[in-house]
């Protein structure tokens, strides 16, 4: 362990499965004083040295994120990791933990239609495909997917709870909330967003990705039984994910 990963600010980024948690670590790993080491709690993220880290104790667990060696051609003065909303339900109390960390700063990203969260997610799971680079040339859409009622509604009220449990877990001070949407219409002003929330200078150049959007098309085409789902829900509070057919791309 070395003095600056020692004294490096810890953060955390957080979110719903296929809110674009990826494309903005991806993109905060450009900064040069800031690195982000990949899904803590991921079994299958190849990004972390300790392949064995998830037998550690939570809080050991999070010792080992937050105290990495980073980068050697990198001036670390802020250090985090990635979780996502379902991996919290894999290991019971990481939360609390994580909430308790001193001087944790939180990056929350939402999609402001989360519908178009649960589309990727099963899209996803279907073809095996999570990421699109520009270096792999395929101009095949991902496939289109039938949802059930049933799924889409405890996925809807999930990610209204976890943003809620983040509210009430976290100072206001230690908290940015970020729409996807935002930073994929405007990603250099919501990286320079970040970068104030972290206490970092922002940046001359312009942060980029390999990073490539996966879906163009709208929710009512890569959705087959996607008035099905609008009819079922168009009284309810979730009737504002189908009140726009075209829906935004994504990453």
């Amino acid at each position: 362990m070395n003095v600056t990963t020692w004294l490096a600010e810890p953060f955390v980024i957080l979110g719903m499965p296929r809110s674009g948690t990826h494309y903005l670590e991806a993109l905060l790993n450009q900064h040069p004083e800031m690195h982000s080491g990949g899904e803590l709690l991921n079994t299958y993220d190849e990004n972390w040295s300790n392949k064995d880290r998830l037998l550690l104790p939570d809080r050991e667990l999070l010792a080992y994120a937050y105290r990495s060696l980073p980068p050697i051609d990198k001036n670390v003065l802020r250090i985090g990791c990635k979780i996502n909303e379902p991996q919290f339900e894999e290991r019971p109390g990481f939360f609390d933990e994580l909430a308790g960390w001193p001087g944790l700063r939180v990056i929350f990203l939402k999609r402001r239609n989360t519908l178009e969260s649960l589309r990727s997610l099963v899209q996803a799971r279907q073809s095996g495909k999570w990421l699109k680079l520009r270096s792999i040339h395929d101009a095949a859409p991902p496939p289109s997917v039938r949802l059930r009622i049933e799924d889409c509604e405890i996925y809807f009220q999930k990610a209204e709870q976890f943003l809620s449990k983040v509210r009430a877990s976290f100072a206001p001070s230690n908290l940015l909330v970020i729409d996807y949407e935002d930073l994929i219409s405007d990603t250099n002003a919501c990286l320079s967003h970040v970068l104030k929330f972290m206490g970092l200078a922002p940046l001359q150049r312009v942060l980029e990705t390999a990073i490539e959007r996966q879906e163009t098309r709208p929710l009512e085409r890569s959705i087959q039984n996607y008035d099905e789902l609008r009819l079922h829900f168009q009284d309810g509070p979730y009737s504002k994910f189908f009140d726009d057919p075209c829906q935004r791309v994504e990453l």
